[in-house]
């Protein structure tokens, strides 16, 4: 398994340096990671980095609370594109879906999902699948299969909890094929990393990479 390929090399912190994101893009283009994950100030940066390269530039809209306005958000995922972002990892209104409100919810993503299309770019719903419930999760499964996301994606990062193998294998049973799953928050070893696949994860996004990378090494 070429596990690089699966991984979002990933820096968030609200800490981040630029010479975190320099470092960044280049053990992504170094170890061929499937994409690199930056704050948003950071995208025109990483994308000028990765020019020529098969490494995808990827940002996060909402993050991490995912409670900014739906305008909020829209103007996040206009000028992330106008920066070069690829992918974008959008999350969604946790609040919303603990109201019940999934007419909000359907609202927010019929409003930013044309834009993603109209540029050819990709979308990841986080759903912060570590403070729902089983339910919720198969709802939201319900809402995005529909509205034909490329990606749901189970963690922030910043929760309680993080992906598990449970979520991923929920995710997976209630989703369409062509509909991918990234796992993220607390992938920080290469067993892990392999059950989050064989459940169901295509994608992962790993702050953790390069040690994850060199542990597989190790076993392959």
């Amino acid at each position: 398994m070429n596990i690089a390929r699966y991984i979002d090399h990933t820096v968030l912190k609200p800490t981040t340096l630029i010479t975190d994101v320099e470092k960044l893009c280049l053990e992504g283009i170094q170890y061929h990671f499937a994409a690199v994950c930056v704050p948003p100030l950071f995208v025109k940066k990483a994308a000028a980095s990765l020019t020529g390269t098969a490494v995808k530039t990827a940002t996060v809209i909402g993050f991490p609370f995912g409670y900014s306005a739906i305008e909020a958000k829209v103007a996040e995922t206009v000028l992330a594109i106008i920066d070069g972002a690829d992918e974008l990892d959008l999350v969604i209104n946790i609040s919303a879906i603990k109201n019940n409100d999934w007419q909000f919810l359907a609202g927010e993503i019929n409003a930013i999902l044309p834009i993603v299309r109209k540029r050819d770019k990709m979308i990841k719903i986080i759903i912060e699948s570590g403070v729902l419930t089983d339910e919720e999760i198969i709802k939201c499964c319900d809402l995005y299969g529909a509205a034909g996301v490329d990606f749901m994606k189970t963690s922030t990062g910043y929760a309680e909890k993080g992906a598990t193998v449970e979520a991923v294998q929920l995710m997976r049973k209630h989703l369409a094929d062509k509909i991918q799953i990234k796992a993220s928050g607390g992938i920080k070893t290469y067993t892990f990393a392999k059950q989050l696949i064989a459940a169901g994860a295509t994608r992962l996004g790993c702050s953790s990479s390069i040690l994850i990378v060199n542990e597989a090494a190790q076993q392959n």
